[in-house]
């Protein structure tokens, strides 16, 4: 079990003002606010730990309950980050989420941006899954997965959604893993305001190999610990956005979309993915527009969108860090 006196988190908090697109340039996330004004407890209040000086927080899944937090804003565009640490030993059902959503205002029509952290059986890699939502297109999920190149239960690293008006990007420390333009998603682009929100919760239905394993709460309770939380994004008032703000966001580092990031987006898709809608035949017999079908990548996925064979995990002797460590094994 992890040492929760251990865990340190640092929220933090970041509005861009109303200024020019250069403005954006320098992303200050630096600095911290205590924990309770910027976010506030969801669900399961008695499994959220907040430290004395209310700038740590720990969610814990156990026989009762899960737990999560919200934004105390919503957001119309933004760079959302967290450093996370996932439970460890066997978490099998487990399910860690740090996410964007407005469901509870668009039930019909809602958006999402996800990361979803699928438990595991003891010895076998931690998957992720990313999906996007917009304007409540959960039946075309879009969903993708991946193998972790690291441990993510031993150290922190860095999930990051990146939401402009033109594009969605997902991050793994520094390395972009997904990316989708607006203009090829059609109306299934996120386009109304959203609130951020970190959750623990029990997915024994479908988490782990399809819901095959479920979760063992004689292993509990499992600790998902988040720290560097940051919120770059541009808070609405009565569902209008602050001005400027946007195009601040769209001119930021995280959203300038370089030639390195691209090859790295590239090794990283290559050597971690191990399910893509973009290949699920099954489901979407014609690809969705924003699929860039590669001939010789789609060989190695089966007509279900899975890899067709397991991953070779390459080993090195160097302990991964956050972004060097992962940088390293891609």
């Amino acid at each position: 079990m992890l040492r929760l006196a251990s865990i340190v988190l640092a929220v933090v908090f970041l509005v861009l003002p109303a200024a020019s697109p250069s403005a954006a340039a320098e992303v200050d996330v630096t600095a911290t606010v205590p924990f309770q004004k910027v976010y506030t407890p969801l669900f399961g209040f008695d499994n959220i730990l907040r430290s004395s000086d209310d700038r740590t927080v720990s969610l814990l899944l156990d026989r009762s309950t899960g737990s999560g937090f919200i934004s105390s804003s919503m957001y119309h565009h933004g760079f959302f980050s967290a450093s996370i640490k996932l439970p460890s030993d066997y978490t099998a059902g487990v399910v860690v989420a740090f996410y964007t959503s407005n469901g509870d205002v668009f039930q019909k029509t809602h958006d999402e941006l996800d990361f979803e952290f699928l438990g595991n059986i003891r010895g076998k890699p931690w998957r992720i899954q990313t999906n996007v939502y917009g304007n409540g297109s959960v039946s075309r999920g879009r969903e993708e997965r991946y193998v972790l190149p690291f441990d993510p239960t031993t150290e922190f690293h860095r999930y990051s959604i990146l939401w402009t008006r033109d594009a969605v990007a997902f991050y793994v420390d520094d390395i972009p893993i997904r990316h989708v333009s607006r203009s090829r998603a059609g109306g299934d682009f996120p386009s109304k305001p959203m609130s951020i929100y970190g959750t623990v919760w029990d997915g024994s239905n479908w988490a782990t190999s399809g819901g095959r394993y479920r979760v063992n709460y004689q292993h509990g309770p499992f600790v998902a610990s988040f720290t560097d939380l940051a919120l770059a994004g541009c808070p609405v008032d009565q569902m209008l956005p602050a001005r400027g703000c946007a195009e601040a966001v769209a001119a930021s580092d995280p959203a300038v979309m370089t030639l390195a990031k691209l090859q790295a987006m590239r090794r990283f898709r290559e050597r971690n993915m191990v399910y893509s809608y973009c290949y699920d035949k099954r489901r979407y017999p014609v690809p969705f527009a924003e699929c860039d079908i590669v001939e010789s990548e789609s060989k190695r996925f089966k007509d279900s969108g899975h890899l067709r064979l397991a991953l070779r995990r390459r080993r090195t002797g160097r302990r991964p860090g956050r972004a060097g460590g992962a940088k390293a094994d891609m």
